[in-house]
Formats: structure tokens, C-alpha cells, sequence
């Protein structure tokens, strides 16, 4: 394992990152890779270049996309894994994961978090500040769970898909791929057409 982090993008959620790897006490050094040249330090961190310099830093530091969209973490994630980068997952310390979690590179658990038992998430995925997943839930690859929801036993969130701040899924449930639910929503049925979902009950909009 190196003992040197690089994250990949400086702003909001590469703070929380940051955060979680500065807590985690695992590497000697932390840095920041981001395009905007504006940006030379983040939590006091500094930044050492542009996305495209990572392949010159691969060899001495375990690499993570610190961007909250979806659809630019999968990009960036999955060149990481084309160069042959090292990618770590970050767990704070003060989220509780269950016997039996099984969790993929390059995803972050935040502060607050509970992942209970049995419970597969895939990599590149986020899981937010205070969210709550219960038993043999399978959330696959580049999932964004935001902050406070909640899904309930043996559900399964599909590819690139993003549950809202303080979403609720009721338990035996299934959401396709590239889903978007609505802040507050909650699912009471199976989502089978990728799309955005709001209300109580979700509905498709």
C-alpha cells in the first residue's frame, strides 16, 4: 500500500473526502489534483496539478475521484483503472459497518453512515453524511446515496443511479439503472424505466 493520497477534485465533495482520509490516519501525505487553476489549496492541502497530471503521480500515490456527479466519477474512475492506478475505498471512522459488507474501490462512506449486514456496495459509489442502508442491500457501481436517506432490507439500487437527501425505499425493492429520486421521495414499488422520480409515493416525472 502507498502512504501517499491523491484526491481528484479540490471542491465540495473532495473537502468531505479529504476529510474522511485526513480522519482515517492512513497516509503521510494527502494532495489534490483540479482543473481549475484558481484553486491552489483545499483543507489546507495543497493542489499539485491538473486531472490529466495523475499519470505522472500513479507510482507513489493511491488515487480517488473526489467528484459528486456520477457520470464524471465513473469517467475519471474508470481511466484510473486503465492506468493501472491504486484506488482505495475511504470508510470514516465514525460510520458503522455491519458483519458481511462488502465494499468497491474508489467509494466513500461518510460521517453518521450505517451499512448493516450482508450488504454489497459496488465501487465508485458515494454514501452520504447520516444515511442509513440496511441488510442485503446491493448497491451497484457509482450509486450516489445522499445525505439522510434511508433504504430499508434486501434492496437493490442500479448503475449510476442517485437517491435524494432524505429519499426513503421501502424494503424488497428494485431501481434501475440511471435513476434520479427526488429529495424527500419515497419508493414503495419497484422502479423498472430509468428516469426522475418525486413524491410520496414516487412517481415519475
Amino acid at each position: 500500500m502507498k502512504d501517499k493520497l491523491l484526491i481528484i477534485g479540490a471542491s465540495g465533495h473532495g473537502k468531505v473526502v479529504a476529510d474522511i482520509a485526513i480522519k482515517m490516519d492512513k497516509w503521510k501525505e494527502i494532495a489534490f489534483l483540479d482543473d481549475d487553476a484558481s484553486i491552489k489549496s483545499t483543507m489546507d492541502l495543497e493542489v499539485i496539478g491538473h486531472s490529466k497530471d495523475v499519470y505522472f503521480h500513479i507510482d507513489k500515490y493511491e488515487v480517488f475521484v473526489g467528484i459528486g456527479n456520477n457520470s464524471t466519477r465513473k469517467r475519471l474512475h474508470e481511466m484510473l483503472e486503465t492506468i493501472g492506478a491504486s484506488i482505495p475505498v475511504l470508510i470514516h471512522p465514525d460510520a458503522v459497518i455491519g458483519s458481511q459488507v462488502d465494499i468497491g474501490v474508489g467509494t466513500a462512506i461518510m460521517a453518521g453512515v450505517i451499512v448493516n449486514c450482508c450488504t454489497r456496495i459496488e465501487k465508485g459509489c458515494i454514501i452520504n453524511t447520516g444515511s442509513t442502508i440496511d441488510h442485503d442491500n446491493w448497491i451497484e457501481e457509482f450509486v450516489h446515496i445522499s445525505p439522510g436517506a434511508n433504504l430499508a432490507g434486501s434492496v437493490k439500487v442500479g448503475k449510476s443511479s442517485w437517491l435524494g437527501i432524505g429519499g426513503v425505499v421501502s424494503n424488497n425493492i428494485k431501481i434501475t439503472n440511471d435513476c434520479k429520486i427526488g429529495a424527500g421521495a419515497v419508493v414503495v414499488k419497484d422502479i423498472n424505466d430509468p428516469g426522475t422520480y418525486v413524491g410520496v409515493p414516487a412517481r415519475r416525472v
